[in-house]
């Protein structure tokens, strides 16, 4: 089992090696390859432990602890929080590779791509292999080490064009992300001094007072907080839409911002002694990024900067879900992880649908586009299946998840119905939106042709006139992911009843 486990590690972080020194077109098939491995690896170790788990301490450093005690620190973690996220980021992983192969190409019309394979496949390979060490990681130090490897692989990622924009954005996401790896480190210091342990259990040790608890548990937060780009640290997300449309999707649907909501899951649940008024701050600065980022969605023309703000507010629903946790509602808190699964399901279909129209038509701007569905109906089933996903339409995967997450809140006395109340007002406005910007995209009128003022306008082109259709393997992603907005649930939610709440 610990050979399993390190290998789902370490495959990745091969492979990404690998890629860089094989044929530029070979790369392609070598990341696919790759990815399917590691995510049989994660599959099998899931099957062999779950509802269980398994700790492998097999590493450390002496010097660390002084005089006569000696502890392992360094090795593997699997239990079902662990398995969940695994789930999410080889399965995903898998999905955006294999987009990857034919997004990465000439007949691109939005960014035709003839080089620099390579160097994608390996940046890709290593974030994947990030993430997995993230959540197998046995500690909070192991755990650094891999959240600062993602920081990095997400600036290489978002700066893949190498012009102007994408290598400020990718800079800007660096050090906004960056900086919350400062407070991370800053808590991982002071639970140290006080408790003689990186566990994520420690925590909850006598040796902290509950102002104390408080105060690392905050520093953990503003990390978080800026991995998952919620205020005050939201804008380096947006920005970070000048990536490729598959880095994108994994941005938002398996890495980076999830490490930041899984950090705060994990830490809760190790103990369940997280002060009650910290779980105030975290509800209170989830609601207000969640309709901050409503607010920024009337006033977006690009597509994936939608879809951008989208993610921020349903990150907010995660970490929501896990402050209702604290507040004494285990399953909010299990909806809250649940929603981890299901909307890094709803919000890789959104993104990679828009991917295939922007590969289609060379835009993604709502104002550019109309009458497509015809053109592409795959991409139009998958832009719905998604939005009706992540805004909670039943039957569709996040529905569960919020339900689990909106029934919770219920039980928590006083502030639980106003957290309701607020949360089912941001869906509905949510859905609204979303259902417009679907219908003016894929039914509305074609927009028309900007002409010079000494010309005679003329009648827009016809649906779909210069539009071609995406190869196939974009087309067969598009639909195993709308299959997964459907079935995830019916893993997820056996995972999450296996973690123990309160």
């Amino acid at each position: 089992m610990l050979v399993l486990l390190v290998l789902t590690i370490a495959l990745p972080v091969v492979g990404a090696a690998v890629a860089l020194v094989v044929k530029e077109r070979m790369s392609h098939y070598l990341a696919a390859a790759v990815s399917i491995l590691t995510a049989l690896s994660a599959g099998w170790a899931i099957l062999r432990t779950f509802p269980g788990s398994r700790h492998y301490l097999f590493g450390g450093m002496p010097w660390i602890w002084g005089g006569a005690e000696q502890r392992n620190l360094f090795g593997v973690f699997i239990d079902p929080l662990s398995a969940l996220m695994l789930i999410v980021i080889t399965g995903i992983g898998v999905l955006v590779t294999i987009y990857s192969s034919e997004y990465l190409s000439p007949r691109n019309k939005e960014h035709p791509e003839t080089e620099g394979y390579r160097r994608y496949y390996f940046w890709l390979l290593l974030f994947i292999g990030a993430m997995v060490g993230i959540a197998l990681s046995p500690n909070l130090l192991q755990l650094f080490i891999f959240w600062e490897l993602t920081t990095l692989c997400s600036w290489a990622l978002i700066s893949h064009h190498q012009d102007e924009t994408s290598l400020r954005s990718g800079f800007k996401a660096l050090i906004m992300t960056h900086i919350g790896g400062i407070f991370y480190l800053v808590g991982l210091f002071i639970l140290f001094i006080f408790t003689r342990s990186f566990d994520f259990e420690a925590l909850g040790s006598s040796a902290l007072s509950t102002a104390m608890k408080s105060l690392v548990f905050l520093l953990f937060l503003v990390a978080a907080w800026a991995k998952a780009a919620q205020i005050p640290f939201h804008t380096w997300l947006p920005d970070a839409m000048v990536a490729p449309t598959p880095v994108s999707a994994y941005l938002h649907a398996a890495a980076m911002v999830k490490a930041g909501v899984y950090l705060i899951a994990r830490i809760t649940m190790a103990s369940w002694a997280v002060p009650a008024t910290m779980g105030l701050v975290v509800a209170g600065m989830a609601l207000l990024t969640m309709f901050m980022a409503l607010v920024f969605y009337f006033l977006q023309d690009d597509l994936k900067k939608l879809l951008a703000y989208s993610t921020i507010a349903h990150l907010a629903y995660i970490l929501l879900g896990v402050s209702l946790g604290i507040l004494g509602s285990g399953v909010a808190f299990q909806g809250g992880v649940l929603h981890i699964m299901t909307h890094g399901f709803g919000k890789s279909t959104l993104f990679l649908a828009v991917g295939a129209i922007a590969y289609a038509t060379g835009t993604r701007k709502i104002s550019g586009l109309g009458g497509i569905a015809r053109a592409l109906p795959v991409e139009t089933a998958a832009f719905f299946v998604g939005a009706f996903t992540v805004t909670g339409v039943p039957p569709f995967a996040c529905f569960w998840s919020k339900f689990m997450i909106f029934t919770g809140a219920v039980r928590v006395h006083g502030v639980g119905p106003v957290i309701l109340v607020l949360a089912l007002c941001e869906s509905v406005v949510s859905f609204a939106w979303l259902l417009w910007v679907g219908q003016r995209v894929f039914f509305g009128p074609p927009p028309k042709r900007a002409l010079p003022e000494d010309e005679q306008p003329v009648e827009p082109a016809p649906a779909g006139a210069a539009i071609e259709d995406p190869p196939p393997a974009i087309d067969w992603v598009l639909v195993v992911l709308m299959i997964g907005c459907l079935a995830v649930p019916l893993i997820g939610i056996p995972i999450v009843q296996a973690i123990p709440v309160p």
